[in-house]
């Protein structure tokens, strides 16, 4: 039953382990594990538009693999992430690469094979990711545009000092297309975000983004009022945030304050930032 799935990925501790995650993942976004397109030849990978960017991101995500894997390990799996990420791209014209997939792609190699990778982030694209995969930034900066209404609504005096400070949304831009991947060190959390986003709406990460700058209202507020100085202490994640509070906090904001309750006022941010 995909809705008791979808109750115990929200529920404290979501699905606990990577065996059960396996069986759930594609279960909860109906991706037929018997039936994975086959891969196209290396050829066909190699002559798609965004292979070399491809290569040079994941070339460079030595922190997303965990610490301590020998170095022929970690270059095989690199490989099998560029083939992930690159039968998406061939097999779906209309998207678009962009630098932080990668971080959502080795998130699920380091819990799935890799044709069962392949499937889950491909049926992803097609709604929690699809926003991102444009060929400019349009629909990312609406969904960034929900973040200070979030905000304005749960502690007007906060969102007040944001917009006061001209802070912007860019500090949680990377938090959005990663889905945390790229800010957190332990998979642990990372995993447990996955299973949250994964049975939640799309919008669900800026819940999560606004869940953390509302923890962190005292240390926000005793800052400058300087975008500078509040740019610099949220772009950084702490470890040791209680993730499991802020993921019932982010579910209880959703609920407050639904997408539909705040997109006149999204719109309203976006108009004002294009004119």
């Amino acid at each position: 039953d995909v809705s008791v799935l979808r109750q115990l990925a929200i529920n404290r501790g979501g699905m606990l382990t990577n065996e059960l995650r396996r069986s759930a993942w594609p279960k909860q976004l109906g991706v037929d594990l018997d039936n994975i397109s086959p891969k196209p030849d290396e050829e066909t990978l190699k002559n798609h538009r965004d292979y070399t960017q491809v290569v040079m991101d994941v070339n460079r995500s030595l922190k997303r693999f965990p610490p301590g894997m020998e170095d022929e390990e970690r270059y095989a799996l690199q490989d099998v992430l560029i083939s992930v990420i690159m039968r998406v791209l061939v097999n779906n014209s209309q998207l678009h690469y962009y630098q932080g997939f990668h971080d959502i792609c080795v998130t699920f190699l380091l819990v799935v094979e890799e044709d069962v990778a392949f499937a889950l982030v491909e049926k992803l694209t097609q709604n929690h990711l699809r926003d991102f995969m444009d060929s400019d930034m349009e629909r990312t900066k609406n969904m960034l545009n929900y973040l200070y209404p979030i905000i304005n609504k749960a502690s007007p005096n906060l969102g007040e000092f944001m917009e006061r400070a001209e802070l912007g949304t860019i500090f949680c831009l990377s938090w959005l297309i990663t889905w945390y991947g790229h800010v957190l060190n332990d998979i642990k959390h990372i995993v447990r975000l996955y299973d949250f986003f994964i049975a939640c709406h799309p919008l669900m990460p800026i819940y999560l983004a606004a869940a953390i700058v509302l923890y962190r209202q005292d240390e926000i507020l005793s800052c400058e009022c300087e975008m500078c100085f509040i740019h610099s202490l949220l772009s950084r994640i702490p470890e040791n945030l209680p993730f499991e509070e802020l993921i019932t906090q982010a579910g209880d904001l959703f609920l407050q304050f639904p997408p539909k309750d705040l997109s006149d006022e999204a719109k309203r941010i976006r108009y004002d930032h294009l004119h």
